[in-house]
């Protein structure tokens, strides 16, 4: 196909300019390398594509009709030429970016900022979903690049970390509990408990943990939402369990404290993953590159 479009190119050349060493001057081949082409595309098509006389070519009926359909072929692969340019140049183009919103408002807001001054033509789109979501959308091709807490099942998958989070048990500071004390597993297990909903990686990664070490969780409340549960905590209905670097302004401002505990949960990581399979876009491959600078 690759040598029947270069056919093409040159009979197009040689329709527009009416004269085969024009044609061939404006090609930079040999007049007679022009001649060849030309005959041989009339001998496939097995058709006379131009009329030939002293002063030039004209085409013909049939030729006429062809140079309709190649002049538009060509202008339409000319076209996306220039807009694979433009998108390594990052004049245009669209970036995908899967995170949840506690991480997106937490870790990404000052990278997207950034990105979007330096390459305002570029559309950032941001879907939002805890670990387990983004990573099958990036596994489905519909984000460029995911950001989730430690993947479980890291194959076909390339990983930055991008920070550590540490999981902690937190009250209102008028809750009835002692600060001071030092809790275990079991008094931890035993609090009205304030969690995330099962499908949060976090939630996983805690009742984990806790059935390791042969205690289980019964939480009181479940919840979908962070922020929620933090209020909630705050109001005294019960201990939250939550990553301490996601409530690190309440805990500054004296609205929630930490229990103490005599055992420490594993520190987990945010990842910035793509996959290994799949070439980043130039625009993905910038972003990443302002992420990891600003590690």
């Amino acid at each position: 196909m690759s040598v029947k479009l270069e056919l093409y190119r040159i009979f197009k050349e040689v329709a527009e300019a009416g004269n085969i060493s024009v044609a061939a001057r404006n090609l930079y081949i040999s007049q007679s390398a022009v001649s060849q082409s030309v005959k041989q595309l009339e001998n496939e098509l097995q058709v006379r594509l131009f009329s030939r006389s002293p002063r030039g070519v004209t085409l013909t009926s049939e030729g006429q009709l062809l140079y309709e359909y190649v002049r538009s072929a060509i202008s339409l692969l000319e076209t996306g030429e220039d807009k694979i340019s433009q998108t390594r140049e990052l004049l245009m183009g669209d970036l995908v970016i899967g995170a949840s919103d506690t991480v997106t408002s937490w870790f990404l807001l000052p990278y997207l900022e950034s990105f979007h001054k330096e390459y305002p033509a570029i559309r950032l789109q941001i879907t939002s979903g805890r670990s387990q979501k983004v990573l099958g959308l990036l596994k489905s091709g519909k984000v460029d690049i995911a950001f989730a807490s430690s993947p479980s099942d890291p194959a076909g998958l390339n990983t930055w970390p991008c920070f550590d989070t540490h999981a902690v048990f937190v009250a209102s500071a008028n809750y009835p509990c002692d600060f001071d004390h030092v809790y275990t597993l079991e008094e931890i297990a035993r609090f009205p408990l304030i969690l995330l909903e099962r499908k949060a990686s976090s939630r996983v990664f805690l009742e984990q943990f806790f059935l390791q070490n042969g205690m289980s969780l019964h939480p009181e409340i479940e919840l979908s939402s962070r922020g929620l549960l933090i209020k909630l905590a705050q109001i005294g209905l019960g201990v939250a369990g939550v990553t301490r670097e996601f409530v690190q302004p309440a805990l500054d401002s004296g609205a929630i404290r930490l229990l103490k505990t005599n055992f420490q949960i594993p520190v987990r990581s945010v990842d910035m993953c793509t996959l290994k399979a799949v070439s980043p876009t130039a625009a993905a491959e910038r972003f990443m590159a302002l992420v990891k600078a600003g590690k």
